[in-house]
């Protein structure tokens, strides 16, 4: 038997409901890989970036899987309406379907909830017997998987980067957070032969860069010291997330430099330390941020941040505080997000016993440009404005040239710096239209 699944990555749609069309996409997301690899004898695996491709309504590919981020959630469903419509089998997997597991089962035929690996072959023995179940759920018991198939994004107009996993999970439960929602403060790593497997094979296709997907590389700092040792010797860059708690292990943010990391993203959330207590950071201390950033910039790496509009202690007052903090901080690349009430988080279980907080409940509408929380300072509306005046001010040309051109950086990494600029100037064509900024 002959079998074959088309996996799509969804696009998202703009504030003026235009969907999100690129000639280049630079995050290729690993998940669709790495399910084609595991994939059991007799089926075969096309790829599909909405963002960058047309979607091949006429494939000849037996069953559709779509998965995707929480955003592209309302183009996710359309795609799979149309699909259902021409008599294909369709399943969706991924953070978001995987805490709205009902809701998604509405728009498709099955919905494999949490980790994928040991599943995929499950679903597709079941498509073989006519007896597709409506959910897949079974939790790892230990991280590991095949080489990816990178075969299937390579010839596509993606970036000059390919992404690698080393760990999934974090111990740390931020009430807002997926991660923590689905895993429950377990963190969990591959072999590092595994992983260097992986990042070798994706030197050996020409890359010289990875992103290695890890929601906490410092969760681990005995492992994360014996994987830059050994990626040191490839003379490759990389870029990941990870706590503000590497700036406190010296000799692991030495080994992370020097084995070619350039850039770390950092949830900084807030710069007050009620609202991080809200929301169960009150390990992070907004007072030392700065020291934090200046600290891994002096260690030869750039800090890109992420934090959330719409706090309980927002005001259009803090936020100038926020723009002002980020104007100094010397952050290369600040990203933010509405405060989101995801279904099955923390923060939506407490947000849904207090009357008039959220403001909209429809998920599939749920963004990280648009707030849906009313909080004691402003409204849902009210956040958003904000939210968008913030990253307007921040992405001004003065501001981009402030942190790129007219900055020390450009005498210490001018190649580095160029890159940044361009970053940033792709953020701002993305806040102009109307998109929050992210490296798609």
């Amino acid at each position: 038997m002959n079998k074959k699944i088309l996996f799509i990555q969804p696009t998202i749609y703009d504030e003026s409901g235009r969907l999100l069309k690129k000639k280049k996409l630079y995050f290729v997301g690993l998940a669709h890989p790495l399910l084609a690899a595991l994939l059991p004898e007799g089926w075969s695996a096309q790829m599909c970036l909405d963002m960058i491709e047309d979607i091949p309504y006429d494939t000849d590919a037996d069953v559709i899987g779509i998965g995707g981020v929480g955003h592209s959630a309302k183009r996710a469903v359309e795609i799979a309406a149309e699909f259902k419509k021409r008599g294909k089998t369709v399943f969706m997997g991924g953070p978001m379907v995987s805490l709205v597991p009902n809701l998604a089962k509405e728009y498709c035929d099955s919905v494999m909830i949490g980790d994928s690996e040991e599943t995929i072959g499950m679903l597709c023995r079941d498509i073989e017997n006519g007896q597709l179940k409506p959910f897949y759920e079974k939790p790892l018991s230990r991280l590991t998987f095949p080489l990816p198939r990178y075969d299937l994004v390579v010839k596509k107009k993606i970036g000059d980067f390919l992404p690698v996993q080393a760990g999934r999970g974090c111990p740390n439960t931020c009430s807002f957070c997926t991660i923590s929602c689905l895993f429950k403060g377990r963190y969990i790593r591959r072999e590092i032969d595994e992983v260097m497997r992986d990042i070798k094979y994706i030197k050996s296709l020409g890359f010289k860069k990875f992103l290695l997907v890890d929601d906490n590389i410092v969760s681990d700092p005995d492992y994360m010291l014996e994987l830059c040792r050994q990626i040191k010797p490839l003379k490759m860059k990389w870029m990941s997330q990870c706590a503000i708690q590497i700036a406190d292990n010296p000799e692991l943010l030495k080994a992370v430099a020097e084995s070619g990391c350039y850039v770390l993203s950092f949830g900084l959330e807030n710069i007050n330390p009620d609202a991080l207590r809200s929301v169960g950071k009150s390990w992070c201390d907004p007072n030392d941020y700065y020291r934090i950033i200046k600290t891994v910039n002096d260690a030869g790496i750039e800090v890109a941040s992420e934090m959330i509009v719409g706090m309980d202690t927002d005001t259009p007052s803090s936020l100038e505080e926020t723009a002002r903090f980020v104007e100094n901080s010397n952050i290369v690349a600040p990203k933010f997000y509405c405060l989101t009430p995801i279904p099955g988080t923390q923060l939506n279980k407490q947000m849904s016993e207090e009357s008039g907080r959220i403001a909209s409940s429809d998920v599939l509408e749920y963004k990280p440009s648009k707030s849906v929380l009313n909080t004691p300072n402003m409204s849902a509306d009210e956040i958003t404005r904000e939210y968008w005046k913030l990253y307007k001010r921040l992405y001004s040309v003065k501001n981009i040239l402030k942190r790129t051109l007219f900055n020390k950086r450009m005498l210490k990494h001018p190649a580095r710096t160029l890159f940044f600029l361009g970053v940033n100037l792709v953020y701002r064509s993305q806040i102009k239209r109307g998109v929050a900024p992210n490296i798609f």
